[in-house]
């Protein structure tokens, strides 16, 4: 994910609070800092990793349902051509949009589709082929994966974000794969972020393992 600091994404118990970086840090709240203390970093990202997960779980499903449909309509846009091409997408965890219809639509047009799964804490992600109808099992974080398959490289990622800046930075869940991933890959694939509107940061306060998306598409 965006930033590594080994945050467990199923627990509740974010226990770090955030720092406060408004006072140690100049410029704090109208220019994004350059070059912050790590430790300061990680806790703020906690902080609000925290506030924007809480944010969207309290969103009710349908409305929900409503802002995934209009992410969906404009990854089209975003995406383009998927026929022929591999495109990563993901299954929903803990009130991310929902795009596995918009998923499905993409092998109907000629694409496919891979989902992200996790090997090994440290080790780059692995993607690997799904369709509907293949078996899924419980991976990591209970998250459905496909149960076997050749790892391949996508063409696109799709990347749920829990936040984003104004530079398509992304804030994860503190585990750093997409960014080891992203970094490991011999051919940079072309990466979209996808998150609600009001998941929108200033900023995350990169730092230099941090790697920006090409373009962040939300439900506005």
């Amino acid at each position: 994910m965006s930033d590594q600091e080994d945050v467990h994404p199923e627990t509740r118990e974010y226990v770090s609070p955030p720092c406060f970086m408004h006072e140690l840090v100049l410029g704090y709240g109208t220019e994004p800092a350059v070059q912050d203390a790590w430790p300061d970093v990680c806790r703020w990202r906690k902080g609000e990793r925290k506030r924007l997960i809480d944010e969207r779980l309290a969103v009710d499903a349908e409305e929900r349902g409503a802002r995934s449909l209009r992410i969906a309509s404009a990854l089209d846009l975003a995406v383009g051509r998927v026929s022929g091409r591999i495109v990563s997408g993901y299954w929903p965890f803990r009130g991310e949009p929902d795009l596995r219809n918009w998923a499905i639509k993409v092998i109907e047009r000629g694409g496919r589709i891979a989902l992200p799964v996790v090997i090994k804490k440290g080790w780059p992600l692995e993607f690997r082929i799904w369709g509907p109808g293949d078996p899924l099992e419980r991976g990591v974080w209970n998250i459905l994966v496909p149960s076997h398959g050749p790892a391949v490289q996508p063409d696109v990622v799709i990347a749920p974000v829990v936040g984003f800046d104004q530079a398509n930075y992304r804030l994860g869940y503190g585990g750093g794969f997409f960014d080891r991933t992203l970094a490991a890959m011999s051919t940079r694939p072309y990466v979209v972020g996808v998150g609600y509107a009001d998941s929108r940061i200033q900023t995350i306060y990169p730092q230099p393992h941090d790697i920006p998306m090409d373009v962040i598409v939300t439900d506005e």
